[in-house]
């Protein structure tokens, strides 16, 4: 019956599922060759497992993609009560069966596609969220901004040490000024990354320690040893061509004379 009428069940299963006709048709086949194979269901949840993570990139909910499974049932049926012969019922109720399991196995793939593309999406905003900027030749600056936490300390890390290898840079300025606060864990989080590029051969000055962050820091008994700390990102970079021997000279001071006149 599957094979005499696949032309009717596949263009009424489009219909109510709202899906391209050629994608439910390679489907539909993908199934009938699992039953003919004796219940090898390996190439139908593979095709399963594309359409569940094809459907999750395009933005559709995980109940429109397993209705789209689960609508095959009611285009088969209404053949199905045509014909009124109670063997073909008795299929068709195993039939139903394993559509409602292949519908559960789209159900759950489109919710790990799903939880994969999130997840892609949250590495990808920590990049973005932690750019780490060429100032001077041999200095480079990490500008923070929000709250630092493991997942994101370990790509400042990352990406500030890629970038010493490549740039041969010896200095670094790790401003903070964009941080709300500092407790315990974020100034761990800090001196993790200060020893990493240590290991490098960089030393690393922090920046943006304001009046506020000073006092919590001297509260909590937070020591930073010899770290190099500083008020502003210019201090810092100060700091940094000093150390490297970079003279910076100011402009020459401009004189104002101001003359009062009697009346």
């Amino acid at each position: 019956m599957l094979r005499a009428h696949e032309e009717q069940v596949v263009t009424r299963w489009a219909q109510s599922a709202n899906a391209p006709r050629d994608e439910l048709l390679e489907l539909y086949r993908a199934i009938l060759g699992a039953l003919e194979q004796g219940g090898d269901h390996a190439d139908l949840r593979g095709l399963l497992t594309e359409l569940s993570r094809s459907r999750a990139r395009a933005g559709y909910s995980p109940a429109e993609t397993s209705k789209a499974v689960f609508g095959l049932k009611g285009a088969l049926y209404e053949i199905v009560v045509a014909d009124a012969d109670t063997e073909v019922l008795r299929g068709f109720i195993r039939f139903a069966r394993l559509i409602d399991d292949l519908g559960l196995f789209t159900f759950e793939a489109y919710a790990e596609a799903r939880e994969k593309i999130i997840m892609d999406q949250a590495e990808q905003l920590l990049e973005l969220s932690t750019p780490v900027v060429k100032l001077w030749d041999g200095i480079l600056a990490v500008p923070l901004i929000g709250t630092l936490d493991s997942a994101r300390t370990q790509v400042v890390t990352e990406k500030l040490l890629e970038t010493l290898v490549e740039t041969g840079a010896e200095h670094a300025v790790i401003d903070i000024t964009g941080v709300p606060a500092v407790d315990t864990q974020v100034a761990q989080h800090l001196l993790k990354t200060v020893f990493a590029a240590r290991l490098m051969g960089a030393e690393c000055v922090i920046s943006g320690i304001r009046p506020q962050i000073a006092h919590t820091i001297v509260t909590l008994g937070i020591e930073f040893g010899d770290i190099v700390t500083k008020t502003s990102l210019a201090d810092a970079l100060a700091h940094a061509f000093k150390r490297s021997g970079v003279q910076v000279s100011g402009r020459p001071a401009t004189h104002v004379t101001v003359r009062a006149e009697r009346d």
